[in-house]
């Protein structure tokens, strides 16, 4: 349960005073770990818990950091760009599912869906997979149904079109690719719902480290397409899961 509705419900039955529940709140913004400052309301102002960046951090700031995230909520922490060795002694301390290809760990159990549609995922191809697998691991943990497509590039159109009913009946589309990067274009000219593109650093060395595949997407000619930073998987898998949760304000 989110901790500040717990001091409300608590506020609401009499169990806490007017004072009480003032100087609960007042604690409650950010656990302040000297290495880290926790941002505890993140889920209250935007619906989503605090992520944590593993790289450049040790073990032990990624335990206590994510120690801290569950005092507060039972909600699953999510850790990005973990590596083998960090969620090795991770693991020793907290309750973690690690992916290995997607550089991701998991703290807890995923949510059942509640978003309003699908995601999915499409790659140009198998390459692309570790990028695709970052965008789709933190969809799922967001609360979102996934589907996977993957190695359907446009050197082998056939098999994106073999999947017209998915592409169609998505709520929001994710394009991972490298190379070119026309995987993004294509499918943004078949959809009618959102696509975010996402170039990765797949590719031989006019590609740039993905820098070909990145000004492509901007320079799409498909309506729609939007597109984030180079291999960001993780950017794109929670701007799906925004756009796939939002509901008109009360």
């Amino acid at each position: 349960m989110n901790h500040t509705r717990e001091i409300l419900e608590q506020l609401q039955s009499g169990v806490l005073s007017v004072d009480d529940a003032l100087l609960r709140l007042k604690e409650e913004p950010f656990a302040d770990l000297g290495y880290a400052k926790v941002d505890l309301h993140r889920t209250l102002r935007q619906g989503a818990a605090e992520v944590i960046y593993g790289a450049g951090k040790t073990p032990e700031q990624i335990i206590g950091i994510a120690e801290a995230m569950r005092r507060r909520s039972d909600a699953p922490v999510l850790i990005t760009r973990l590596d083998n060795a960090a969620a090795e002694q991770v693991a020793e301390q907290l309750p973690l599912t690690y992916h290995d290809s997607a550089r991701i760990g998991i703290v807890g159990t995923p949510p059942e869906p509640d978003g309003l549609g699908t995601v999915l995922i499409a790659t140009g191809g198998t390459s692309d997979i570790p990028v695709a697998e970052e965008a789709a691991l933190t969809a799922e943990v967001l609360g979102n149904r996934v589907v996977r497509l993957y190695d359907v590039g446009v050197a082998g159109l056939h098999r994106l079109l073999h999947h017209m009913d998915d592409i169609m009946g998505a709520g929001v589309i994710i394009a991972v690719a490298g190379m070119e990067g026309a995987l993004a274009s294509v499918i943004g000219g078949l959809a009618d719902c959102p696509v975010i593109a996402v170039p990765t650093s797949v590719g031989y060395g006019a590609s740039f480290g993905g820098v070909s595949a990145l000004l492509s997407m901007l320079n799409s000619c498909a309506s729609g397409v939007s597109v984030v930073n180079i291999d960001n998987g993780f950017g794109a898998g929670f701007l799906a899961s925004r756009i796939n949760h939002i509901r008109p304000k009360k």
